[in-house]
């Protein structure tokens, strides 16, 4: 996909995973946004939109420098955003896509007590199963935040570096009682990694159960790759 500044694909495609994320229950109402990292700034969906009524013209185009040009008021989680892709990069440097939703299971999962702790910090999932371990990887839960907090996102781009240092890149983290943000290659892609997510909090919360054991874990790196 080529990630320039008019590309109506990029635009369109951010509009059809947004009405699809809407459709299925994964946001609601205003809650949400996607953004796109182009090759000279940024895409994003304007602020109290509805991601299931996006229309591509309407979508805030930023430049690097910050600087609004074109569409609807961007949404004020931009930074956050920006500081995602700049921390993310150094260990997937194809990262062109950031979601963020306030999906129900995952929300819930951070209203009580059943955070996991490990060396690395605290984390939303233990590895349930292996499609998590291997789409998702790692959730670490964040602290609460107001919406918009410029200290969340210095907080998330720490936490990322943080887990790049154990050669471990993320592909979400999750933010405590507002929702989680996930980022990919591609709008595609990333939606996919929420997918997984939603619904492994979903499964969790049917049905708690232990971890995977680390000889599984060790299977699915030694067959597929997985990073965990």
């Amino acid at each position: 996909m080529n990630f320039s500044t008019d590309n109506s694909a990029v635009r369109e495609e951010i509009c059809r995973v947004g009405e699809s994320l809407f459709a299925r229950g994964y946001v609601h109402a205003s809650a949400g946004n996607i953004s796109v990292r182009l090759d000279d700034g940024f895409l994003i969906t304007p602020t109290d939109a509805c991601l299931g009524f996006l229309q591509p013209d309407e979508l805030a185009f930023v430049d690097v420098n910050g600087v609004q040009h074109s569409g609807k008021r961007a949404s004020k989680t931009l930074a956050l955003h920006q500081h995602i892709y700049l921390a993310a990069l150094r260990l997937s440097p194809q990262t062109r896509c950031v979601i963020h939703t306030h999906s129900t299971h995952t929300v819930a999962l951070t209203l009580g007590d059943d955070a996991v702790t490990t060396p690395l910090g605290t984390e939303l999932l233990p590895p349930l199963t292996p499609y998590f371990v291997m789409k998702v990887g790692h959730v670490p839960l964040i602290d609460y935040h107001r919406p918009g907090d410029p200290a969340a996102a210095r907080l998330v781009a720490q936490t990322i570096a943080t887990y790049a240092e154990q050669a471990l890149a993320l592909h979400a983290v999750m933010l405590a009682r507002l929702g989680p943000n996930v980022w990919h290659d591609t709008p595609a892609q990333a939606m996919a990694t929420l997918e997984e997510l939603e619904e492994t909090a979903r499964l969790q919360l049917l049905c708690p159960a232990p971890a995977m054991t680390a000889a599984q874990i060790e299977e699915l790196r030694q067959s597929f790759g997985a990073h965990w």
